[in-house]
């Protein structure tokens, strides 16, 4: 499930929108009035993207909708999207980053700026610090000794790896990033939290009706719309029993140490000196964002190794 959902997501990366009228837009095929190119885009839109920058070269326009979208898919024109990067820092407005990502406050849902820019310099300064890294080592050889034990435990019998490993990941990312271990809660709260982020996922890889159509958004016709609110609520529940927990822990002891980034963050939040305020949205949407691309960026290392 998890390589899936990666592999639709690492095309639409690369999707840009462009209101403006462009003198020589790249090749692409002829859109039909009203829907554009939305007939030709299947169930696994990497794939149909693939198809069509067979056909017509690797830089493309489509129209999906009434929105222009360039299309970029191969490393010499990705390398002209990284010198032309304040022009496609910004990622659109679409009904995912409104509902299952606080209303755009995660760094790859938020338009480029002042709290874009600093994101990026949390991530870099304070996140994913070699430093930090090397912390979390006991972690990392913790789950792994308890991923080899359970396969050990399951010699004789038939297993699917990926289950493992998704539990593995999961239960990695979950302790440095939330400090919450799940090997001491009861299965069906690691089995829980796994199928909240399988549909978030799931969810932030479809193409919802709204995005292409504004006007005919209000009718969510498939239903991703309801189902984006709801997985919503329920993750506004999980973390805020987590964000809630690390601030009464802070609360308790005079030397305040940083276990985990919810930690950090929480200290970052609290430093009035702050070039961009982070709110209690921004703190969900930033945690959120956090566990997703550490449960990807394992994903990927696991199908590539």
């Amino acid at each position: 499930m998890v390589e899936i959902s990666l592999r639709r997501h690492l095309p639409l990366l690369l999707l840009n929108q462009s209101g403006r009228r462009q003198r020589n837009p790249p090749p692409g095929p002829k859109p039909w009035p009203i829907i554009g190119n939305v007939n030709l885009i299947g169930p696994l839109p990497h794939r149909s993207i693939h198809s069509l920058s067979q056909q017509y070269g690797p830089l493309i326009q489509l129209r999906f909708g009434s929105v222009p979208v360039v299309v970029a898919s191969s490393v010499s024109m990705a390398k002209l999207l990284q010198n032309h990067v304040l022009n496609f820092a910004s990622r659109p407005k679409t009904a995912a980053g409104k509902h299952t990502a606080y209303n755009y406050s995660a760094m790859i849902r938020s338009s480029h700026g002042p709290y874009w820019r600093y994101l990026r310099k949390i991530y870099l300064t304070e996140l994913f610090t070699p430093k930090r890294l090397d912390f979390h080592e006991k972690i990392r050889m913790e789950e792994t000794g308890l991923l080899l034990r359970r396969i050990h435990d399951s010699s004789g019998k038939k297993i699917r790896l990926k289950t493992h490993l998704w539990n593995a990941n999961l239960s990695f990312v979950s302790q440095i990033v939330m400090g919450k271990k799940f090997s001491n809660e009861p299965a069906t709260a690691l089995e829980e939290l796994k199928k909240m982020f399988e549909e978030l996922l799931f969810l932030n890889g479809v193409l919802d009706i709204g995005d292409c159509f504004p006007w005919l958004g209000f009718l969510d016709l498939k239903g991703y719309v309801k189902q984006m609110k709801d997985l919503g609520k329920r993750f506004d529940g999980f973390l805020e029993k987590v964000i809630c927990e690390h601030q009464m822990r802070r609360k308790d002891v005079e030397i305040l140490g940083e276990n985990d980034m919810i930690d950090v963050l929480l200290r970052l939040a609290d430093d009035p000196n702050l070039e961009v305020k982070i709110d209690r949205t921004a703190l969900n949407g930033i945690s959120l964002a956090i566990v997703m691309l550490c449960i990807l960026v394992i994903s990927f290392v696991n199908v590539i190794s």
